[in-house]
């Protein structure tokens, strides 16, 4: 099992080039399953979820070919022949729950297997069975699998009782080949929502945007259309990957330039760490620079839904609080159990005190090099921030996670002074 040795103390400076977004891309290899037709893809990231979602949709008998370019993938789904999602396939990734609603709505069955992942709090898939039914799908839940029926899914108003992301890709794949009319209410705002919309759109459906505020859409109408074509789209950016590398500029007191990322999509990030004292600026087109502090403020969190701030970055943050001067109370509202982290950085030196979904983080604190357990995926990214400012050698174990969504980033930061070696 690969871990990461992190030599800390080290201020980084250089260019680093943002990958395409795995939140993103994911769903759009399963919107593969919508047509016959080629799909091709560029700006994939090459990490681990996107390899597990290749497989899997190879599994079903879609054809799957890497292009010469690095960061393309072409995919055809000529003939759904198997339209299951085995839990060997899906028990590392939640993601894999995005399969149902296009194989329901091309094929007019699916059985997928109930998705694992990180271990950070119920992620329930209950939203997603409800609205299929509501479109006119027959689903039972037995032996860790959902299996389910549609001779043709219809149109339907679907209200979803709390965001979900996923849940709202999969109704809005579904819903591209239904019969007639569906409206989304209470969808997901987030970029890659957005970004899976404009992919559907290429490939012939018909989706508007209401109540669009400049952030993304709160409600969706999908005109379903008898067909879906091939396309071509490019990826958007990672806009956590590009959060990451922001915090990791301002936790070194260094100076990074990020480049193919999408500055809109970090407002929250980007005025928090702001507001702890980083100096970001925009540099050219899909650019920014960050240049970190000698000491960082103290500033509280809430994680939101988008457009706030993405719980995705908590852990992250969590990292800067360390420290700051002074204390920063960080509150976990989008999962119960995403403080798992915490435990690792006070092993490190880190004074954080827990309550239910309340993190108190007081500093400075002089971090030390320590023996850490990842346990998510961005909580392992958080240990490495940690990593480069501690004192000594940090060895983290199970960076299996962080390969789940980061493209190559030991390499990256050493790039730009980081000394970070991956050990088996």
């Amino acid at each position: 099992m690969d871990k990461f040795l992190i030599e800390g103390g080290r201020r980084l400076e250089g260019s680093v080039e943002i990958s395409g977004a795995k939140n993103a891309a994911l769903p759009e290899l399963a919107a593969s399953l919508l047509t016959s037709e080629a799909l091709r893809l560029s700006n994939v990231p090459r990490v681990h979820d996107i390899s597990t979602m290749a497989r899997l949709l190879a599994h079903m008998k879609v054809a799957v070919t890497l292009p010469p370019a690095p960061d393309a993938v072409v995919l055809r789904a000529g003939t759904v022949t198997s339209a299951e999602a085995p839990y060997e396939l899906v028990k590392t990734m939640r993601a894999s729950i995005l399969v149902l609603g296009p194989l329901l709505a091309r094929s007019g069955y699916a059985r997928v297997s109930l998705p694992g992942g990180c271990a950070i709090g119920a992620r329930p898939v209950d939203l997603h069975i409800k609205a299929l039914e509501q479109m006119g799908a027959e689903i039972t839940t037995a032996h860790g699998y959902i299996e389910a029926h549609a001779k043709k899914l219809h149109g339907a108003h679907i209200v979803f009782e709390k965001i979900t992301v996923t849940g709202t890709e999969n109704l809005l794949m579904a819903a591209a080949l239904a019969d007639g009319e569906s409206v989304l209410e209470n969808a997901a705002r987030e970029p890659e929502i957005v970004d899976l919309a404009e992919l559907l759109t290429k490939m012939g459906a018909r989706i508007h945007f209401e109540k669009d505020d400049g952030t993304g859409p709160s409600v969706i109408r999908v005109h379903g259309v008898t067909s879906l074509h091939g396309a071509e789209h490019r990826v958007i950016p990672d806009r956590i990957e590009a959060g990451t590398m922001l915090v990791a500029g301002a936790i070194t007191g260094g100076e990074l330039a990020l480049t193919h990322c999408e500055p809109r999509h970090l407002d929250a990030v980007i005025a928090k760490l702001i507001e702890s004292g980083a100096d970001i600026r925009p540099e050219g087109p899909g650019g920014l620079r960050v240049r970190g502090m000698q000491q960082p403020r103290p500033a509280d969190v809430a994680t939101e839904e988008y457009p706030g701030f993405p719980t995705d970055m908590q852990a992250q943050y969590m990292a800067l609080a360390t420290q700051a001067s002074g204390a920063s109370v960080l509150t976990e509202t989008i999962f119960e159990n995403r403080f798992l982290h915490a435990s690792e950085m006070t092993r490190m030196g880190a004074n954080i005190a827990i309550d239910g979904r309340r993190a108190v983080v007081r500093g400075p604190s002089r971090l030390m090099g320590a023996k850490v357990l990842a346990s998510d995926l961005r909580a392992s990214a958080s240990l490495v921030l940690a990593g480069l400012v501690a004192e000594g050698e940090t060895l983290i174990d199970r960076v299996y996670h962080i390969d789940r969504g980061y493209e190559g980033i030991e390499k990256k930061l050493c790039a730009v002074g980081a000394r970070i070696r991956r050990m088996r």
